[in-house]
Order: structure tokens, then sequence, then C-alpha cells
């Protein structure tokens, strides 16, 4: 990409924010601005691009009674997103905030709305407190998500929409195979880095200071990967898998299935996805975790089709979804996901778990699980497979977290803990 070497951070941001606007991921588009910006800059950068699209409907919302008439343009927009986020979420100077952002204007050539632009950063020096406050009390969702949650949530609701305007915390799954938790966490206290042992994980140490992942302890010996703690909680509820035919039907970046090698010795552990570039992060964690062994198995396959040679004994179906409950660390999935995308979602989840319930012998188990907290996804969609599969029993899960559902558990974000999850254990009887 062609980068003009005369734009400033905040314009260089604006050109983010727009292309995620215009369908593009972070995750797809971070790396090429990134390398543009100073290595002095980087974590303004992190801040900035993360908070503003946490904040994206909230700031929409703070903004819109201070316009006479809409904006015409998407950068001009988004300009007065990345001002006013620094007015009232971070610390950086007015006058600083104030004449980078309408510097980025003129930049970008929108030398005719900078008064605009100005005008409006002024005026919300003068109004901080009340801004902050309305920003504060704004669900900053988007409308049809607003909808569905209150419909779904009714009575977490308020809370879930503050949750899930927050930070989720930097948590690690401790690898058994080569250090204990408590062993790790002293080593953690040894270096003063500040950590705790997570509330449902047995595994799992919530980290309570940034720091950069590859310099902690034993990181090269493959003494701990980072995983959500709720995620964690996967290894847990599955029966011993030891000396079992093991399916990971969606296992791309490998968590999942590492975590089973952690714990469990597997007669053979099959990793399926069809993105066979995320394949190379499984191998790649594997390796590192010193778990890649003859018994595992990394294939390209798509579960919709996939064929087993033999009666699978349990298949761990982390199905593909909205993933409204990790919204926390992809704030881009905001302005991404839409209405219609979810019934798409759910037809595609159906499909894998059709399938994949067909490769499973009598007595075996299947693990459900989604990164979603929309019903239709996950209770629903349980509804709807044990409607159609009499011989498919729920096993009951024997755990004090998370919300019962008709089936399944479904955990919501909660700060400091784990993002949003949803689990089901069916057993396969006839």
């Amino acid at each position: 990409m062609s980068q003009h070497p005369v734009l400033n951070l905040r314009a260089q941001l604006i050109r983010l924010l727009v292309a995620v606007q215009q369908g593009q991921s972070l995750a797809q588009i971070q790396n090429k601005y990134f390398e543009h910006i100073a290595v002095q800059d980087k974590a303004l950068w992190h801040e900035l691009s993360l908070g503003v699209l946490r904040q994206w409907f909230a700031l929409k919302q703070v903004t819109l009674p201070m316009l006479q008439k809409p904006v015409s343009d998407i950068h001009i927009e988004t300009a007065l997103y990345v001002g006013l986020y620094q007015l009232l979420c971070t610390r950086i100077a007015d006058h600083a905030a104030i004449s980078e952002t309408v510097n980025a204007v003129k930049q970008l050539g929108f030398e005719s709305a900078s008064g605009l632009v100005n005008a409006i950063l002024r005026r919300a020096t003068r109004e901080r407190e009340q801004l902050i406050q309305q920003l504060q009390q704004a669900h900053g969702l988007p409308s049809w998500l607003y909808k569905r949650l209150k419909k779904d949530w009714k009575a977490q609701f308020e809370d879930l929409t503050q949750q899930l305007k927050g930070t989720a915390p930097l948590t690690l799954r401790i690898n058994q195979r080569q250090i204990g938790r408590d062993a790790y966490l002293k080593k953690l206290q040894q270096q003063q880095i500040a950590a705790r042992i997570c509330q449902w994980s047995e595994v799992g140490i919530v980290l309570e200071q940034s720091v950069h992942i590859p310099d902690l302890p034993g990181f090269e010996q493959g003494w701990f990967s980072v995983q959500d703690e709720h995620a964690q909680l996967c290894a847990m509820l599955l029966p011993d898998l030891n000396q079992q035919l093991v399916v990971d039907a969606c296992a791309a970046p490998g968590g999942k299935t590492a975590h089973v090698l952690e714990k469990y010795h597997p007669k053979q552990m099959l990793a399926l996805d069809f993105d066979s570039k995320r394949l190379q992060r499984v191998e790649e964690n594997l390796k590192r975790l010193q778990l890649n062994n003859e018994h595992v198995r990394i294939l390209a396959a798509d579960a919709t089709n996939w064929q087993a040679q033999e009666a699978v004994d349990c298949i761990i179906l982390d199905a593909p979804c909205s993933a409204i409950g990790v919204l926390r660390r992809h704030p881009d999935i905001r302005l991404l996901r839409q209405s219609s995308d979810i019934a798409k979602i759910v037809v595609l989840q159906q499909q894998i778990l059709q399938h994949m319930w067909q490769q499973l012998k009598i007595g075996g188990h299947l693990l459900y699980i989604t990164c979603s907290i929309l019903k239709a996804e996950n209770e629903q969609q349980m509804q709807t497979f044990f409607a159609q599969h009499t011989h498919a029993k729920e096993i009951q899960l024997n755990v004090s977290w998370g919300i019962e559902q008709q089936y399944g558990r479904q955990l919501l974000p909660a700060q400091g803990q784990g993002d949003g999850f949803y689990y089901c254990l069916i057993q396969k009887t006839a």
C-alpha cells in the first residue's frame, strides 16, 4: 500500500477505520498500517484504534446532537469520533488531540470540513463532563444487536452492554506437561509480574499488567499459551480421552487441540480446519508446546463434508459463529457483523452439526461450543438439534459457572474474567 509520507498518525487511523467500515477486519489490515507507525507511537496507535472501535456507536450517539446536519463523508464522521475519543477517553492534551485531528482531516483532502471538526472538538472540551456521562450511559451497540441482546438477556442486559464496552484480561493456560500452575505463578512473582489464578479454569492464570508475551518465562519452552479463561473450560467438560479417537472439527488457531493433548493421551487426535493458512498456526503452537507427535494429524478439511475413516469417540465442535461473545477482544465485530449474517451462520452450524454427528460412534460425545451470546446460535440451535435427533442425549454439565439454559450453559463476558461462551455436551445413544 503506498503510504503518503506526510500523513500523521490520526490520518492513518482514520484510513484504517474507514477500511473497517467498508468490511475489512482489523486482523487483516492492521499490520500494513502498523509498520508505518513510529515505534514510540505504536502503543498510542493500539489504544486509539481499539478504543474508537469499542466506543464507536456510543460516540455516534454523542456526536449526532452536536451536528446541525448529518456529515456527508465517512472520513469526516470517523475523524470526529477519533477526536472525541481522545478528548473524552484518554489523557492526551486537548490542544494536541484537536490540532492533530484537524490536521489529519486536511491531510486527507477534506480542507473544507476542517472548520467543522475543529468547532465540534472545541465544543466538546467545554461540555466534557456531560459528554463523558452520555458516553458512559450509551449502550454502544448497533441497533440490531441491541434488540437481539435485550430480547435474549433481559435480566442481564444493562450489565451486559457495559461489560461488552470493557476490555478483556490477558489469560494464560499453563501447559501441565511442562510446569504446574503454582510453580509458574511463582516464576511470575519472582519477576515482579502481577498475576492471579483464574476463578474457574484449573490451569489458568490472569495477568494483571501488560506484558510482551514472548518475554514471559518459558515462552520458547512451551510452558503456556494465551487463551481466554472461558475457552479453557472446554477440556474440563470432556470425558476421559485417553486412548480415544478425538476430532477437533474447527481447530484453528489450535487452543483446544493443544489443551486436550496437555491433559490426555488420545489414541489419535485429528485437528481439522478448512483454512490451511490458519492451520499453520496450529502447527506452530503444537511445536512450541512440544505436543506434536505421531498421534496428532492436522488436516485442511471442511467440517460440512469431511469423512472419518472410522467412527469417532469424541468430537469438539467449536462452531463458526457471530463471535459476539468476544467483542471485547475484537471490537471491529461491532461494525463488521450485520443482522443478516446471523441466519446464514445458524444454517452453517446446522450443516456442520448434522454432518459431524454422523461421524460419531454410539456412546461417543460431541461438545458443541460457540463464542457467541446469541440464543439463535446456542440454546435455540440445540433445541432444533434435539428435536431432530432422538438418539441424542444431553449430558448435564456438573459445574457452578454460567447460566443454565434449556440445553447447555451460557457464560457471559465478565470484568476481569472470560468472554461470552456457550457449551453443550451431547452423547449419542443409538
